[in-house]
């Protein structure tokens, strides 16, 4: 994976990039593309800029970027039935306080539940970019859980925002791959929850030209679209 960064001198423009690709300076190959060392008189008074480029050294990047797979969760029915008790306990009061006519339903699986919110009038519980949903979602998690060892797995969503965003975001990156191969440089995207991010890294896993990786650490987390080194 390769990056651009600038700065005001090279080490910063280095800093910039390692914080990018979320490595150490012994990770990655550097080279200097601009600098600022044969300045001629005309440009003295322009803001110093220096340029370098980043590669992730290749047995850094599988070591960095390839996590193990995480193991799936089997709740027991008797703990499903328990948090669906726990969920529909407190959503019977937290509704009252909600938009007349506000409605929920609660499924059960072997990973925990699913609340389905349903208003038209529930925007602000969505929030920007669904950080308000999410925030929700970890409460109810958490009310989900009590008086349960085992650890509860809550998917919440509201007027099938998820299901929205996921076709929004699928289209974003296909969008992204198709800069990157024009324009043949890596794209970082804003900020995401881990649930979108994995929606990008699934969209392109299997594209020809393109690969991506997770970069930063929450809530700052981001995914980056690069070509793929031959």
């Amino acid at each position: 994976m390769t990056v651009v960064a600038e700065g005001k001198t090279t080490n910063e423009a280095i800093e910039n990039g390692l914080k990018q690709l979320n490595v150490s300076r012994d990770c990655v190959d550097i080279k200097v593309l601009e600098s600022d060392d044969k300045r001629s008189f005309f440009s003295i008074l322009a803001p110093r800029v220096v340029k370098v480029e980043l590669t992730v050294k290749e047995n850094v990047e599988k070591k960095e970027v390839e996590r193990p797979k995480k193991t799936e969760i089997v709740v027991s029915p008797e703990n499903q039935q328990k948090a669906k008790e726990n969920a529909e306990k407190f959503l019977e009061d937290f509704v009252k306080y909600l938009p007349e006519g506000t409605q929920y339903e609660i499924s059960t699986s072997e990973s925990g539940i699913n609340i389905q919110l349903k208003n038209e009038k529930l925007g602000y519980l969505i929030g920007y970019r669904g950080e308000t949903l999410y925030a929700l979602q970890t409460i109810l998690s958490s009310v989900a859980s009590k008086g349960i060892e085992q650890k509860m797995r809550v998917i919440l969503d509201i007027e099938g925002y998820k299901e929205k965003r996921q076709k929004t975001l699928e289209e974003l990156a296909q969008k992204v791959a198709k800069t990157v191969v024009r324009t043949r440089k890596s794209v970082t995207l804003e900020p995401m929850q881990p649930y979108e991010r994995k929606i990008i890294h699934s969209q392109l896993q299997n594209h020809p030209k393109v690969e991506t990786v997770s970069i930063g650490e929450e809530p700052h987390r981001k995914v980056v679209v690069s070509l793929k080194r031959k």
